[in-house]
């Protein structure tokens, strides 16, 4: 496990090169599921877990590591599955989404493959709302799941998508007709919290499940206007991790289009706690926001668009 560690530690350099590395797990069966080391802290035997009274019950307890107390979840119950039930085998990745610390049980740890965001593609269609997965990929021919965690999480404790009325009333002096907001989030959760928050301010949106699809959006209506499309299209809200292309290179393609490098970008990312600035500079991003903060969120939007080119 100490090797394992260590890869963790040092391999989250690959970074806004489209590229990511995942650790493999398992729940109940055989199948396997990857998480970004990037929000990895740690990975852990699992220790003795102190029960937390009136907690959901997808919380299998309370780990206390080194004085720290983390809520367990256990991933396999929380997704649809049957509770891990061998605690003595089981591990803990110690995990930083959402501006929180939290541990998942999972049965199984295998390793740590490298991979390209292109080789992350979304979910097949059809699967239904009760899904959990957000993404799919191949590792030596067999499935590897991606899970919704947003989902997972908005189950066991639903976040405040409300918008203050002291921020609504600041929107009052944007004039956000006729204006479209772009917002790309490979989790359906995530793209409807941050509509219904700005929906409170009637911003107009549209919405993609992936970077290539955004890229692909701005593209075409670039084709349509015929230039420069900040007057019409001033902001895009993009998540970092999603399939086919992560939101760091779909910021540089954005800022190396002269048609759309005048949109402003801000990444919405649960990537919190292993937040990156210098890599948010690099590619030219105007803003961070870990997820969820609606108030925060909409601030972000009324700046923004405040600040949009004058139609040419």
């Amino acid at each position: 496990m100490s090797s394992l560690l260590t890869s963790i530690d040092s391999k989250t350099n690959m970074v806004g090169k489209n590229r990511l590395e995942l650790l493999l797990f398992r729940l109940n069966s055989a199948q396997l599921f990857g998480i970004n080391v990037f929000k990895v802290r740690e990975v852990l035997t699992c220790p003795e877990l102190s029960a937390l009274p009136g907690a959901h019950s997808h919380v299998r307890g309370i780990a206390h590591l080194r004085g720290e107390p983390v809520t367990v979840i256990d991933l396999s119950q929380a997704t649809g599955g049957q509770p891990v039930s061998d605690l003595a085998n089981a591990y803990i990745l110690v995990t930083e989404y959402n501006r929180n610390t939290q541990g998942f049980l999972v049965a199984g740890v295998d390793r740590i493959v490298s991979s390209s965001w292109e080789q992350i593609h979304p979910a097949p269609q059809g699967a239904g709302k009760a899904h959990y997965v957000t993404a799919v990929t191949e590792v030596d021919k067999k499935l590897v799941q991606i899970l919704d965690v947003e989902k997972v999480f908005n189950e066991i404790s639903p976040a405040d998508e409300t918008v203050s009325e002291a921020v609504k009333e600041k929107s009052k002096d944007v004039d956000f007709k006729n204006l479209v907001v772009l917002v790309a989030d490979d989790s359906a959760v995530a793209r409807n919290q941050v509509k219904r928050a700005l929906s409170a301010i009637g911003v107009e949106i549209q919405t993609v499940n992936d970077g290539r699809s955004a890229l692909n959006w701005l593209k075409n209506l670039a084709d349509e206007i015929g230039g420069d499309i900040s007057h019409k299209m001033p902001l895009l809200i993009s998540d970092i991790e999603m399939p086919e292309m992560d939101g760091y290179t779909l910021t540089a393609e954005v800022k190396a289009d002269e048609r759309l490098r005048n949109i402003h970008i801000v990444l919405h990312s649960s990537l919190s706690g292993v937040f990156n600035q210098a890599m948010i500079e690099k590619v030219g991003a105007d803003q961070f926001i870990a997820k969820f903060h609606p108030d925060e969120l909409v601030s972000a939007v009324q700046k923004w668009m405040s600040n949009r080119a004058p139609e040419a």
